[in-house]
């Protein structure tokens, strides 16, 4: 692994690469309550196939970290992406999970000439998403944790007793085998970096236009134009079945924005299998890569 920083617009960003930069470049974007670092598992398994660059993105780690709701919109967060995809040449395959996704929906969509192919693993389509949230069903229950992140100064309880709150957010109750003591020293001074970074990483979930009803409520959502929200290029979707805050209804009709869509599910994992079976996500990614067609394949170095 070899980290750097780099300025894309004018602000510091920190990456971590595996792998040859001569590779095809496969940017990752991590989600809450992660950082960079959340790769390590996948990335090497990877990095004989693909330049993997995984940033710390904005408000996280050892990256820039504004102050101000404002500064979390998601345009900005994209505008961050884009311009590293400049800075490794311009055009990437690109994987995100979680909040990763939430940047890398847009990103595609907004600027299909930058992404060749898009992965997401237990992340979802703004879309799909929000008509789940709004319907008030299991999504809408599922999602009342959104309002305890969102509300002033939750960052001040997250923090105390070394982020003993937000480390058993981030286990939930959930197989959290992969997160051993040295593990969990990485996350928490990627969360206390610079004097603390939770209030920018929630900061996210703030700027955030998605609207969350009352348990048992419901919101009816303005029209939208599909054509606005449509994934071009090809997408894969990677979804351990276990995942207790995205539900399988937060994707349904995905097919509706992306026509060329494949699912798979990882049976015995939830939100966090990238960590739980990196071995597995690996190889479901290698082997849908290999059937893309259309494109360039990923080269392999020799």
């Amino acid at each position: 692994m070899h980290m750097e920083t780099v300025d894309l617009n004018g602000h510091p960003f920190f990456i971590r690469t595996w792998g040859s930069p001569d590779n095809p470049p496969l940017l990752m974007l991590h989600g809450f309550p992660e950082y960079g670092g959340a790769w390590a598992e996948l990335a090497p398994l990877l990095a004989d196939q693909f330049y993997c660059v995984a940033p710390d993105q904005r408000g996280y780690g050892r990256s820039w970290s504004p102050e101000g709701v404002d500064n979390y919109k998601v345009g900005k967060l994209v505008g961050d992406m884009v311009a590293l995809i400049d800075w490794l040449g311009g055009e990437v395959t690109l994987l995100g999970h979680d909040w990763g996704a939430a940047v890398a929906y847009p990103l595609t969509i907004r600027n299909p000439e930058k992404v060749s192919r898009l992965i997401i693993a237990n992340g979802v389509h703004p879309i799909p998403f929000q008509r789940a949230v709004a319907a008030g069903g299991a999504q809408t229950e599922a999602s009342q944790y959104i309002g305890d992140l969102r509300a002033e100064g939750a960052e001040h309880a997250l923090a105390q007793d070394d982020c003993s709150a937000l480390r058993r957010r981030l286990l939930g109750k959930i197989d959290h085998s992969w997160l051993t003591p040295d593990r969990f020293a990485d996350y928490l001074d990627a969360w206390t970096h610079d004097g603390g970074r939770i209030g920018t990483m929630l900061n996210w979930y703030r700027a955030s236009t998605l609207r969350v009803p009352a348990p048992g409520e419901t919101w009816e959502m303005p029209e939208i134009t599909p054509e606005n929200f449509m994934v071009h290029c090809p997408h894969l979707l990677i979804w351990g079945d276990g995942d207790t805050s995205l539900l399988p209804v937060s994707t349904e009709g995905l097919e509706e924005f992306a026509p060329q869509l494949t699912r798979v599910t990882v049976p015995g994992t939830d939100h966090w299998l990238c960590h739980q079976k990196p071995e597995e996500i690996a190889a479901i990614i290698r082997d849908w890569m290999r059937g893309q067609t259309g494109r360039p394949e990923a080269r392999k170095t020799v």
